[in-house]
């Protein structure tokens, strides 16, 4: 197991500067170099390029999508916090604030202090 994290922490470091399949090349060569997992390497050096480029390629896709679904959640509650103010502003009490927003009375309260 450590020495995949090691395969893996060279495929990380590489890919910054190039591109993903040259970072994994470059890294399946220093391993087998340096005897990290060399013999499962130089068996199997086109399938786990293959893997290892699959991987880092969703590892990075669910990445992204953790970022904008963080992003989309952010923009919301602002929306939402916007809409309380003007809700609030219109003489709205924090209970009728919190049935047309959908959220409990108390995140209401908690918004407007």
């Amino acid at each position: 197991m450590k020495e995949y994290a090691l395969y893996t922490d060279k495929i990380r470091k590489y890919a910054e500067k190039m591109s993903l399949e040259d970072a994994v090349e470059r890294a399946i060569c220093e391993c087998i170099e340096e005897g990290i997992l060399e013999e499962f390497l130089k068996k199997h050096r086109a399938e786990a390029k293959a893997m290892s480029i699959f991987e880092y390629d969703q590892e990075k896709h669910l990445r992204m999508e953790r970022e904008e679904a963080w992003e989309e959640g952010r923009r919301e509650g602002e929306e939402n916090t916007k809409r309380i103010f003007k809700l609030s502003l219109m003489g709205k009490t924090s209970k009728e604030i919190a049935e047309v927003c959908g959220i409990p009375e108390e995140k209401v309260k908690q918004i407007l202090e």
